[in-house]
Formats: C-alpha cells, structure tokens, sequence
C-alpha cells in the first residue's frame, strides 16, 4: 500500500517513514502543505498521513484542496495541536481520523488499519489472491498451496504490488517509485535483488512459475505461464 506522509519536521518524517516501511508500506513525503497537495492531486495514494503546522500551506489548507477536488482518499491528521476544537475543525473538514503527538506508533499502525477497513469491505481490504497465491493484507502474511510463505516487509510490498498488477508488465521505473519511493537510487540492483529472493520464496519449490523476467523492461505476475 502507498501512504503520503506530509510534514516538515524532518527527524518525524525519518522515524515515521522507516517504520511503515519496515512494515512494507510504500512512503512519500512532502516536507511543506503545497507540495504535499501537489503530490496528493497528482498521484495516486491509499491514505495520507497530514501534520497541521506546515510551512507555505496549513494542513487544514491542503485537506480542503484534496475535498475540493473530489478525491476521498482516507486522511489522518497528526499533529501536535490538542485542544477539542482543533479535532472538531479537523475532523468537519473531511479527515477520516485525528491523532495528537507524541503517539504510539502501535497505536499509529492500529488506526492507519482501521481507517482503511472503513472504506472497503474486510474482504476485499484483507485478502488478494492469484492462483494458488493468497496474500492477507492484514495479518501481512503469504500462502502458496498448503504452504505458509514468511516474507519480510519489503518483500510482502513488492509483492503486493505484482499481484494487483497481475498480467501487467511492470517496469523498473514502475516498481521503484510505487514499492521504494520516487527517493531511491534507480541506478541500484535492489529490484532484481528482491525478485530473487521472492522466486525463491514464491516459485522454487513448485512447477509452475509465477514471477517472470520480460528482458530489457521488467517483470509480471501470471497465474499461468
């Protein structure tokens, strides 16, 4: 899953961004309010992360231009504003949750999950499957077969993200920006690095093979070969 985290305290941002990656989500961060709308209108996310206090626009700003524009995607505010008519107002302006700083980050996690069931049914939130490939979006776990497949939490987002692209090729470009975040170094080995690790996981052991190289552009998930 992708998440926009907008805030402009950089050691926030680091810790907040390096958690959720380590539970395989994929991060972008707007360190000011018009970027943070800027990206927010402009690509596609599966919830925002919005502090209030941001330089060049007010989160309370950006989440009206996010209204403005039609878009519904899930909006969670944390901040270090407390006082009941600051999570009133957040809240009024179309936020799906308010979270007060400093937070638990179990607690964090807890609702990011929560905020998410709400707009989609359990079923279609929790689980993914292709072929005898199933994937809970929940528990954050793999299966093949009869076969409980352990896979850290990057592994868990790329695969996430060539099974809801099943059939599609998939470049490089493409999985770096929606698996690492447009930061990461595309001159770097890491994709190739982790889809050998996932065939490992995911395809040594069975005839069938799911995940497969297109030379010169990427890879694409098949249920059939």
């Amino acid at each position: 899953m992708r998440i926009l985290l907008v805030e402009d305290d950089t050691g926030a941002s680091r810790f907040i961004r390096k958690g959720l990656h380590e539970k395989g989500f994929t991060v972008d961060v707007a360190f000011d309010g018009e970027e943070g709308l800027h990206l927010a209108t402009s690509q596609s996310y599966d919830i925002i992360i919005l502090d209030i206090m941001l330089p060049e626009m007010s989160g309370y700003e950006v989440l009206k231009g996010i209204r403005k524009k039609g878009l519904m995607v899930p909006v969670i505010f944390l901040t270090a504003k407390h006082e009941k008519e600051d999570v009133i107002h957040g809240l009024e302006l179309g936020a799906d949750d308010y979270l007060v700083k400093p937070f638990s980050f179990a607690e964090f996690l807890a609702r990011i999950k929560a905020v998410l069931r709400r707009g989609q049914k359990d079923s279609e939130l929790s689980r993914m499957a292709i072929g005898d490939l199933t994937l809970n979006l929940i528990s954050r776990t793999a299966r093949r077969d009869d076969r409980d497949i352990e896979l850290s939490g990057k592994e868990f987002a790329l695969l996430e993200y060539l099974m809801r692209n099943a059939g599609q090729i998939l470049t490089r470009t493409m999985i770096l920006e929606n698996v690492w975040g447009y930061e990461f170094d595309t001159s770097s080995n890491i994709i190739d690095v982790h889809i050998n690790r996932l065939r490992a996981k995911i395809d040594k052991d069975f005839q069938h093979k799911m995940i497969h190289t297109i030379k010169g552009v990427g890879y694409v998930l098949k249920e059939k070969d």
